[in-house]
């Protein structure tokens, strides 16, 4: 039998507690999920975009956006729980894709010619190794810009599988990828929001 990676483990594990509902996606509260989607919001316009949401869970990003009037031109999400990945099916959302995939395992699921990457929640459980390499490739990936939230102090990572990164650590890596570089961490104590925006190329 195959070890569950560590860094799904927590979701495996909380998925057949709650039998994959919401709670299963490690937030704190409905409250707390959406003040990320906010953060995102503010600092991406998502309108007519092509998105990919990494860690998709149950596409409640999608929903979240729909329900402000915001329409991706196309939403794919991409998940390795296989129960989330049932729940978010069943939405049968229009111009919405879930593909069943492990992005550590397989980067290249992220080539998806989206115009913006959206991660929330998802890099949490990462190590260190891990979260920087996941925001380089989906930074690769995208054509024109990724949004990540990740947490930024203890404060709200007390769980043992739960993991924080200085924010100027993560400052100085994004500035490295582009100059265009926003950045809020106004809506929750110990989490932070970046878009990081690719340059355009000059003739």
């Amino acid at each position: 039998m195959t070890a569950e990676p560590t860094y799904l483990a927590p979701y495996l594990d909380a998925a057949r507690r709650h039998a994959g509902g919401f709670y299963s996606l490690l937030w704190a509260s409905p409250n707390t999920q959406a003040a990320r989607f906010d953060a995102i919001c503010r600092l991406s316009n998502l309108n007519n975009k092509s998105l990919l949401d990494l860690g998709c869970g149950h596409a409640d990003l999608l929903d979240y956006l729909l329900s402000r009037n915001i329409t991706p031109a196309d939403y794919i999400g991409i998940e390795a729980v296989p129960q989330f990945i049932d729940i978010s099916q069943a939405k049968k959302h229009r111009n919405a894709k879930i593909i069943q995939a492990d992005f550590l395992d397989r980067p290249a699921c992220m080539f998806v010619g989206a115009d913006v990457i959206a991660i929330s929640g998802t890099l949490n459980t990462l190590s260190a190794e891990a979260f920087y390499s996941t925001i380089r490739r989906a930074f690769d990936a995208t054509a024109e810009q990724i949004v990540f939230n990740f947490l930024c102090k203890s404060s709200l990572a007390a769980a043992s599988y739960l993991t924080w990164h200085q924010l100027d650590d993560v400052s100085r890596f994004a500035h490295s990828l582009s100059g265009n570089v926003q950045i809020l961490s106004d809506y929750l104590d110990g989490d932070c929001t970046i878009a990081i925006t690719k340059e355009q190329a000059h003739p």
